[in-house]
This record gives structure tokens, sequence and C-alpha cells, in this order.
């Protein structure tokens, strides 16, 4: 193998390692912003939650505590 050619491969080589570089720090802000809105997701599930608590503990009865309609 020439020179030249070692110098080609290696130019290469080093091109496709920056390219994952820039990948792989692409991927991994992604992934973080996926987690802080999956963190904001299960926020809002748990306020969610905490207020059909509240609600549910009025005198309105849950759906497998209602009697059926009457039938005429």
């Amino acid at each position: 193998m020439s020179q030249n050619d070692l110098q080609t491969r290696l130019d290469e080589l080093e091109t496709r390692l920056a390219f994952q570089d820039d990948v792989i720090h692409t991927l991994s802000e992604q992934v973080a912003k996926q987690e802080m809105d999956i963190r904001e997701l299960w926020d809002a599930k748990r306020l969610l939650h905490s207020q059909i608590k509240d609600f549910s503990s009025s005198n309105i009865k849950r759906e497998e505590e209602e009697l059926p309609p009457p039938h005429y």
C-alpha cells in the first residue's frame, strides 16, 4: 500500500469518526430532552391522578358502584 492510499484511508476514517461523534452527540441531546419530556408527563399524570382522586371523593359514585338504570 502506498503512502497516498494510507493517507486517503486515514482521512476517510477521521471523517467517519467525526460524523459518528456528531451523531452520538445529537442522539445524547435527544435522549436528554426526551427524559425531561417524560418527567413532565409523569408530573402531569400525578397531578391529574390526584385531581381525579379528589373529584371521586365527592358524592359522585364510580361507574362500578352505580346501579343500572330502571327498565320500563
